[in-house]
């Protein structure tokens, strides 16, 4: 069986939150949880509460232990991006881009 937690609009660069989601796949929920608390990075404040949020959801409407279940995925996918501009010499203006993510975590039980 498989749970699944989304969300979406987060105000991060995808680039940078793939790099802390490449270590959740592969292990336990908790594990997954007690992982990202020492890891100090906006990207891993904002993967616990997608990851805690897909345990909830395993508990409350599935009636599985959030425990035993396995992170087979944490994918982390391009949102709309905030087009901005930058003052630059001579009157002019060089635009940026204010990125944005949509994070996936599905979990399943070892069945």
């Amino acid at each position: 069986m498989e749970i699944k937690a989304y969300t979406k609009y987060l105000r991060i660069s995808p680039k940078k939150a793939r790099e802390v989601a490449r270590v959740l796949p592969g292990r336990t929920a908790s594990e997954g949880v007690e992982l990202l608390k020492f890891i100090p990075r906006k990207a891993a404040r904002m993967l616990v509460k997608t990851l805690k949020s897909a345990m909830a959801n395993a508990e409350n409407n599935a009636n599985l232990a959030a425990d035993s279940l396995l992170i087979r995925e944490a994918i982390v996918e391009e949102g709309p991006a905030l087009r901005r501009f930058r003052p630059a010499a001579r009157g002019s203006a060089h635009p940026y881009k204010k990125r944005m993510s949509h994070f996936r975590i599905i979990l399943s039980d070892n069945a």
